[in-house]
């Protein structure tokens, strides 16, 4: 069990059932007062955060969370399909909201991170970055560097990411899904 004053920055805590990560910790000891744990957290399920003070007589367990790595199949209709990683006749789906904005980037038949937190899967995680076809971008013409050098690209997945004038239809460049932002070029058309 874990005291109001163990909860830390990215601890995982159970409170009334649900999974939380403490997003922000902040101890108070007001004059004449009880101390007091101050914290801003976050529903690993809803991805509610709420900010909640904690006081000296509550306590808490330790959430155990499981990552366990999985495979994206395909989406249909605002539905994305994961299988087991070893069985691929173990299916589940998730709608687009569960999964958030990293799903723009999420290609067919590869493998992703599950959090499963009691049996129950409560998110996915895509890798961090990831390489991509580029579909189709603007030429660059030397010299159009009034918008900082960057030109809008169409990736394989359907997403659309600002990259630099020197890359092209068919180049493969990295993308961070996190910040859904271009990384580097990792192999240039040939």
């Amino acid at each position: 069990m874990l005291s109001y004053n163990e909860l830390k920055k990215g601890m995982l805590f159970v409170l009334e059932d649900q999974p939380y990560e403490v997003l922000e910790y902040e101890f108070l000891r007001m004059q004449q007062r009880k101390p007091v744990a101050k914290t801003k957290i976050k529903n690993l399920i809803t991805g509610k955060i709420v900010e909640r003070n904690f006081h000296q007589n509550e306590s808490f367990e330790e959430a155990e969370i499981e990552k366990t790595p999985i495979k994206y199949l395909y989406n249909h209709r605002d539905e994305f399909w994961f299988a087991d990683i070893n069985n691929s006749s173990k299916r589940f789906s998730f709608k687009s909201e569960f999964i958030g904005n990293s799903a723009q980037f999420l290609k067919p038949n590869s493998e992703v991170t599950a959090i499963v937190f009691k049996e129950q899967t409560i998110g996915i995680l895509p890798p961090i970055k990831i390489d991509l076809k580029v579909k189709e971008t603007p030429p660059g013409v030397r010299g159009d560097t009034a918008q900082g050098g960057t030109k809008t690209a169409v990736l394989e997945t359907g997403a659309t990411v600002a990259v630099p004038l020197f890359v092209n239809e068919g180049d493969v460049v990295r993308v961070n899904t996190e910040t859904g932002s271009y990384v580097e070029r990792v192999e240039k058309a040939k």
